[in-house]
């Protein structure tokens, strides 16, 4: 899951970004509405924070910028002000939901949850591919009923490969989705954790679900041994 903050207020950004890459997600950074904006027409996300006070170009018109464009990414606004004509105008500019400052974490994280199921509809709650099971709300995995324990990383790897199950997936795909656009690192990492899964999730179940598709990426399905 990837998700675009656009802040200008940059310490608050970065608690946000923080809190956000420890549930699992890949943030992306913005800290004024035109470099909001062009990170939004130009990548995919699954659900844009917009401060309402931005440089520039404030929130609502960013926000009504993207709809005007075709784009229908899920809109959280954040704002200072808490009237209900001001939630209104952020609603009626096209935003899915208003959080006002200060906020709690969990809950506006539970909210985020809750406006990619809303995004996604078409996306089942629980993944099943064979017996292993994901399910992305409760951030749980399991194959053969049985929990696995992963780290937040792997797991948003594990539901990215879900998401496309039985299509090729290149490393370059994983690491846009995954990790952020800060990422300077070698594309290998994408080994990494892929290796860390097939530990987890295969060799104990002697299953072949992650397989490596030569020169082209890595492919989720069923795996070899798995109950019809």
């Amino acid at each position: 899951m990837r998700i675009l903050v656009v802040e200008d207020d940059r310490r608050l950004a970065e608690l946000l970004s923080r809190g956000l890459v420890g549930e699992g997600y890949a943030v992306d950074m913005a800290h004024d509405g035109p470099r909001g904006l062009e990170l939004a027409l130009q990548n995919e996300y699954d659900v844009l924070v917009l401060d309402v006070m931005l440089p520039r170009l404030n929130g609502l018109r960013l926000c009504a910028q993207l709809r005007q464009e075709g784009v229908w990414t899920p809109v959280l606004m954040l704002t200072a002000k808490d009237g209900e004509y001001d939630q209104a105008e952020g609603l009626d500019t096209g935003a899915d939901d208003y959080v006002t400052k200060p906020f709690s974490f969990v809950a506006l994280a539970a909210r985020l949850r809750a406006l990619i199921r809303r995004g996604r509809p078409e996306r089942p709650s629980v993944i099943r591919i064979g017996d292993l099971e994901i399910d992305p709300a409760g951030r749980h995995c399991r194959r053969g009923g049985r929990e696995m324990a992963l780290t937040a990383r792997e797991f948003a790897v594990l539901e990215y490969l879900a998401s496309r199950k039985g299509q090729t997936v290149s490393k370059c795909e994983v690491l846009e989705h995954v990790w952020d656009d800060r990422f300077d690192g070698d594309v290998n990492i994408v080994e990494v954790y892929i290796s860390a899964l097939r530990r987890k999730l295969d060799t104990p179940f002697e299953r072949r679900s992650i397989r490596t598709v030569r020169g082209a990426g890595y492919r989720l399905d069923a795996g070899e041994g798995t109950p019809p």
